[in-house]
């Protein structure tokens, strides 16, 4: 039987407990809820008690036996993180075109001369389930390690329906092989193959007509991403592609304005999207629209870094009282991390957001944007018990002490799985 975890004394205990229904805007992301000398009992993995030390050794001193004792003193603990944005499940990787993109090459020229996504589609295509599951298997303990418990994962590495389906099942698969929670994405529209080069709109009618149906029969993703940019999809084909998938039940998300503006944040409105993600070259327009229809701006950092881009404007869209979530934006090409603690600090340097702000869109936020804000991204009672210690006494520290990974322990539905 396994026993029940007492985590006591902690300097901090960030709740992130919240009375508001849905994603935290403006000064509510500031609102971190934080117990001074914080406990939280955990037990079948849920979180059963959470109040201060003092309150549950009342309410708890008579099971203090049944219980593996976890003494928190001058430590941080926080949620377990949530990162909404990954492209976790691929064969091989492309460090030589790191090494192009410093000689100069740009990102799209590298894309539409073969390589890009569809060089990791060729590499993932060619893959065994049993090696993606290994590859993939890698970055999910490597996630762990970093305090994330709950990802979002796409496909679109495989851009037919053979390998599309094999990704999404390799997730599938992964739900009940790893502790991680997966939350699937169907990603078919995050390039054209280059089997369909001068043939976009007959692989716009592939993914509506043959792709999304069975993805949806199977029930084997739960969002639908377009990459709605210059050269890959245009906005009347990534409005197709979305509404299609919303008459199977499939929520939309959007690639938007990341290379160039192109109405992406509009139409993440126009189209009721739960969230948009990277955002960099968003209009004023499309952030004022995406405020208005609550639609979550899920930014990526540590993609800018990578590209060598300036980053969103993450301040600003708080002060427009746009939603944020933050995200490592995991895939082999633009953003090979899975350190979310190096994104939480990237998001104050590089974004602006203050480290409250940065912790609350690395978890509340971030499980709002996969509708998992029910089940994580907070410590409160009768949600999984996925906790955090980290090595640090405060949240500021784990803002301020950037590039390291300060995890301790790590919890997933009560079992410690690092630490």
């Amino acid at each position: 039987m396994v026993k029940a975890v007492w985590i006591k004394h902690a300097a901090q205990l960030v709740t992130l407990a919240n009375k508001v229904t849905g994603p935290r805007i403006k000064e509510a992301m500031s609102d971190l809820a934080i117990i001074a000398n914080g406990s939280v009992w955990l037990e079948d993995g849920i979180i059963q008690a959470v109040g201060t030390t003092k309150e549950l050794e009342v309410e708890y001193a008579s099971r203090a036996t049944e219980a593996d004792i976890i003494d928190a003193t001058g430590h941080l603990v926080t949620p377990g993180l949530v990162d909404p944005h990954t492209h976790i499940a691929f064969g091989g990787s492309r460090e030589r075109e790191f090494e192009m993109r410093l000689e100069g090459v740009t990102y799209m020229d590298i894309m539409n001369a073969g390589g890009g996504i569809h060089a990791t589609t060729r590499m993932t295509r060619n893959a065994t389930e049993d090696e993606l599951v290994r590859q993939t298997t890698i970055r999910l303990d490597s996630f762990l390690a970093h305090g994330v418990t709950t990802i979002e994962g796409k496909s679109g590495y495989g851009l037919d329906l053979e390998t599309e389906l094999k990704q999404l099942r390799i997730m599938k698969r992964l739900q009940k092989e790893h502790p991680m929670d997966i939350v699937p994405t169907f990603m078919g529209a995050h390039a054209v193959p280059t089997e369909f080069k001068g043939r976009e709109e007959e692989y716009v009618n592939l993914i509506i007509y043959e792709m999304l149906p069975v993805v949806a029969k199977e029930k084997l993703a739960k969002f639908n991403d377009v990459f709605c940019e210059v050269g890959v999809f245009t906005p009347e084909q990534s409005e197709r592609i979305l509404e299609a998938g919303k008459l199977y039940g499939l929520i939309p998300k959007i690639h938007a304005d990341e290379i160039e503006p192109y109405q992406g944040a509009e139409l993440a409105a126009k189209v009721g999207a739960i969230s948009a993600e990277h955002l960099l070259k968003a209009s004023e327009e499309g952030v004022q629209a995406m405020a208005e229809k609550g639609v979550i701006a899920c930014l990526l950092p540590a993609t800018a870094l990578y590209l060598r881009e300036d980053a969103a404007k993450g301040r600003a869209m708080i002060d427009a009282g746009v939603p944020v979530a933050i995200s490592t934006d995991c895939n082999p090409g633009s953003s090979p991390t899975t350190s979310m603690p190096l994104v939480m600090n990237l998001a104050c340097i590089s974004m602006r957001l203050t480290p409250a702000e940065s912790l609350c869109a690395a978890t509340y936020n971030a499980a709002c944007a996969i509708q998992m804000e029910d089940k994580v991204g907070s410590l409160e009672v009768g949600k999984q018990a996925d906790v955090v210690l980290w090595n640090v006494q405060s949240y500021q520290q784990l803002q301020y002490l950037f590039g390291v990974n300060h995890v301790k322990t790590v919890w997933k539905k009560g079992m410690q799985v690092i630490g």
